[in-house]
């Protein structure tokens, strides 16, 4: 595996690399919902590219840029293992430059709920703008995320649709711990009984799943089931929200598959998470 700083030294590296080639965008503190998104990404890619930038802009005023996990050599001999064939870990410098002037915004709904609404668009606006500077730099023909940021991936597929990026977007499912908690690099900031009542979250979910697959069309009713069990573990949300998996428009009515999406603080750790449901008959 070869690291690289610079944008040149990735496209010098990766000019006569073999074709497909896999990417698969980072902030480091890796898990092993990373470590599952680059076993596909070798088993579907001749070369595999993992960037590695704890990215300033998708933080807003007052969250944990500061103390976000980074752990380089680590993180590096993780992905080695994992056979990744060139690691991009460039400066905030290197990335935004002086001057640096240029945001992609995404609108038409999709940054303006759920982790829009509780983090502000602008995160989703620092999400998109270092995408789409990735995908240009690697130029990839497939890149990797996960389903645990499933907005996040609404939002970068349709930024790779309307600026016609020749890029395909994989999302592949999340990756759990053994009680289901969806693995996540601010799982880290844990201690165990916080550790213990964080379970709470994916158990709601699928409290609330199963009331939706017994046929209940109502959604006040699953978003009840899914808050109860969250009360149960002493976790107050800061959303609990069905919504359409595709537009992210809130459901009332349930008859076809819903994103049940939910996020809260567990301790310091703020957590995500999303299962989607299919109605029963």
């Amino acid at each position: 595996m070869k690291t690289v700083r610079t944008i040149a030294e990735v496209r010098e590296a990766l000019r006569d690399a073999p074709a497909p080639v896999g990417l698969v965008p980072t902030m480091g503190a890796l898990h092993d919902g990373h470590i599952a998104l680059l076993q596909r990404a070798r088993e579907d890619c001749a070369t595999v590219v993992m960037s590695l930038f704890v990215n300033p802009t998708q933080f807003s005023a007052g969250e944990d840029l500061a103390v976000y996990p980074r752990d380089e050599e680590r993180d590096g001999e993780l992905a080695r293992r994992a056979g990744v064939d060139l690691l991009f870990a460039p400066t905030v410098a290197e990335m935004y430059p002086d001057a640096f002037a240029t945001t992609v915004v995404v609108a038409g709904g999709l940054c303006e709920p759920l982790e829009g609404a509780s983090r502000g668009p602008q995160h989703f606006h620092g999400v998109a703008t270092v995408v789409t500077k990735l995908l240009n730099i690697v130029a990839p023909q497939t890149a990797y995320f996960g389903q645990k940021d499933a907005q996040q991936a609404l939002v970068i597929r349709r930024v790779v649709r309307d600026l016609d990026i020749p890029t395909t977007i994989e999302v592949c499912p999340t990756v759990r711990e053994y009680d289901g908690l969806a693995r996540s690099s601010r799982n880290a900031y844990l201690n165990e009984a916080e550790r213990r009542r964080a379970a709470g979250i994916s158990q709601a979910l699928r409290n609330a799943a199963a009331v939706i697959a017994a046929g209940e069309r109502d959604s006040e009713v699953a978003v009840r089931a899914a808050r109860t069990e969250l009360e149960r573990h002493e976790i107050v949300p800061e959303y609990v929200a069905l919504v359409d998996p595709e537009t992210l428009v809130p459901v009332e009515h349930l008859d076809a598959p819903v994103l049940i999406a939910v996020a809260a603080h567990v301790g310091r750790a703020r957590l995500i998470d999303n299962l989607i449901a299919t109605p029963g008959r």
